[in-house]
């Protein structure tokens, strides 16, 4: 009984010590947040170079509407339009394509205007739904449509930058809407309140080792964390502390990892 004993009491030392020297995995919950934040950053990447584009064409004052961007294999393609009045059409006026970069489009005109009754029928009723539901500050927001699991959509309502140097991050909402544009199937707030932070606020000749805030709200990072990384320039990485005491890097290519405290 002794021998089986001290057996069963060796096997189990010898698998902890194996445990305690194994990596931990990745969370997987991390490679869909540098994805989503990823494509975030994409999209808007594509929309202001696509609106650039656009208004060098001069168009006609109140011409543009709304814009939605899309990525297929092919790259970012943005379409200006608005909703048709029975709302089962999105008419196109214009439509952006992207070149050998991000910053590069070629634009087209309709006219009359293109009818779309599949992606950007479902992203402009999606916006609409969720923009009557967001309840924000008085300011300038962003909005951006990203394809979803089962012909979903995520809409993501972020504050706009408003001032060169200083990139908002907080006071954000992403949404989960049904196929057909109109159902909110979940609302998340990803951060409460709005950080501006000044670049006067970092003494000349230093150089910051990267950001820090807090999460109050979730135990991970958010989408809008690493679309927040991406654009801040200079690139510089994030730390996020959250309410379950844990300490998370994002690093300046997006990804994401636990740091020990």
């Amino acid at each position: 009984m002794r021998n089986q004993l001290a057996t069963i009491i060796l096997v189990l030392f010898i698998a902890s010590i194996s445990l305690a020297g194994k990596k931990k995995e990745p969370d997987p919950v991390f490679a869909d947040v540098t994805a989503r934040g990823r494509a975030l950053y994409e999209y808007d990447q594509a929309s202001w170079h696509a609106s650039d584009a656009l208004q060098a064409t001069n168009p006609p004052k109140g011409s543009i509407g709304r814009y939605i961007a899309h990525k297929s294999d092919a790259g970012w393609t943005v379409a200006f339009g608005h909703l048709s009045d029975q709302r089962d059409k999105f008419l196109m006026g214009y439509e952006a394509t992207q070149g050998a970069t991000l910053q590069q489009f070629t634009v087209k005109k309709f006219d009359p205007p293109q009818e779309d009754a599949s992606f950007y029928l479902v992203a402009g009723r999606a916006i609409d739904t969720c923009l009557h539901d967001f309840q924000g500050e008085k300011r300038p927001y962003n909005v951006a449509v990203l394809p979803a699991s089962s012909d979903q959509v995520y809409v993501y309502v972020l504050p706009a930058q408003t001032k060169t140097g200083i990139y908002p991050l907080g006071g954000d909402v992403r949404y989960l809407i049904a196929s057909d544009g109109g159902t909110i199937v979940e609302k998340r707030l990803l951060h409460k309140a709005i950080l501006e932070i000044p670049p006067s606020s970092i003494p000349k000749g230093s150089t910051p080792a990267g950001g820090v805030h807090t999460h109050v709200l979730s135990d991970v990072p958010e989408d809008t964390d690493v679309f927040h990384v991406l654009t801040r320039e200079p690139s510089q990485p994030e730390f996020i502390g959250t309410r379950n005491k844990k300490m998370y890097e994002i690093s300046t290519d997006g990804s994401i990892r636990e740091r020990k405290m």
